[in-house]
């Protein structure tokens, strides 16, 4: 088990970080969590809820912490880990939990503390942001994806795998380029799906008591990414833009033809779609042994 003499500084207090800080401390990787936010009051709030033991200014977190785990908005990962880099001592890792790998990877490709970074995506998240949406069990039997292992060095790597170990989470390699093409569709599309479709009904059903009224649970399903943080997932689409086109453009081509079936009044051809679609259902079935679980979303 890891020592608790490590010091744990969390640079973003919100659901991904706040969850973070409370398993790492429940689960005994470190007794002290120091944090930092740029809102302040994220910041009195995750501190009158436990989650960290004290909030300091961003100097503090590089000056103390072991381990330092960014978990703010890709873009302003991009902007802030060559500055967290040049700051690192001696035997300090630094860690980002984005949904967005290689932009963020290239950023620091050249630089000479790059082998104390270890690139993260925890595959774990809910709709729901903020302190208050925090918990400790949030990436208890998720994949913690790490790419680019080979640019860590080997105390960095075992550090953050001993961090996973402690969340509960199973650990995957990927390259970064790969991470970013597959992601896009595994998450990027349907967050824009859901946000797409919510816009779509509050724009041609201005009735909001209609709505609920008439709103079942397959909407209701199908729309709660739509209530994810905009200051998060605006960066995570311009981030990976040119990932994401190429999926959007593959899934416009079968709107487009599920469109062109319905006003062809087709029912042979859109059963024999929906049918071929149904095979994700073992996809999924065989990823989660129990299908009525709700799958996670990503966080960042």
């Amino acid at each position: 088990m890891e020592s608790k003499g490590n010091i744990v500084g969390i640079v973003g207090l919100g659901l991904i970080g706040g969850s973070m800080a409370l398993k790492l401390k429940q689960s005994g990787f470190t007794a002290t969590v120091i944090g930092t936010d740029a809102s302040s009051l994220h910041a009195q709030k995750a501190l009158e809820l436990g989650i960290v033991d004290k909030v300091v200014a961003m100097a503090r977190v590089l000056k103390q912490a072991n381990v330092i785990v960014l978990a703010i908005p890709v873009d302003a990962t991009k902007k802030q880990l060559p500055l967290v880099l040049d700051a690192l001592g001696n035997k300090q890792v630094v860690l980002d939990v984005g949904s967005t790998k290689a932009n963020i990877a290239e950023a620091v490709a050249n630089h000479k503390n790059r082998a104390a970074y270890v690139a993260c995506h925890p595959i774990a998240g809910t709709e729901n942001t903020g302190p208050e949406a925090a918990f400790s069990d949030l990436f208890t039997n998720k994949v913690n994806i790490i790419c680019d292992k080979q640019r860590s060095s080997t105390g960095a790597l075992e550090k953050v795998l001993a961090l996973t170990d402690h969340l509960g989470m199973r650990p995957k390699f990927m390259d970064s380029h790969d991470h970013d093409r597959h992601i896009a569709y595994v998450s990027h599309l349907s967050h824009i799906s859901s946000f797409t479709l919510g816009q779509t009904v509050l724009e041609v059903e201005p009735s909001e008591t209609t709505i609920f009224d008439m709103a079942g649970s397959g909407f209701e399903s199908t729309v709660r990414l739509a209530k994810s943080s905009p200051a998060m997932w605006a960066p995570i689409f311009t981030e990976n833009a040119d990932n994401i086109i190429d999926v959007l453009s593959a899934y416009i081509s079968n709107l487009e033809k599920y469109k062109a079936m319905i006003k062809n009044k087709n029912e042979e051809a859109l059963r024999e779609a929906m049918h071929q679609t149904n095979r994700i259902r073992k996809v999924l079935n065989d990823k989660n042994p129990n299908p009525n679980n709700q799958f996670p979303i990503t966080n960042n």
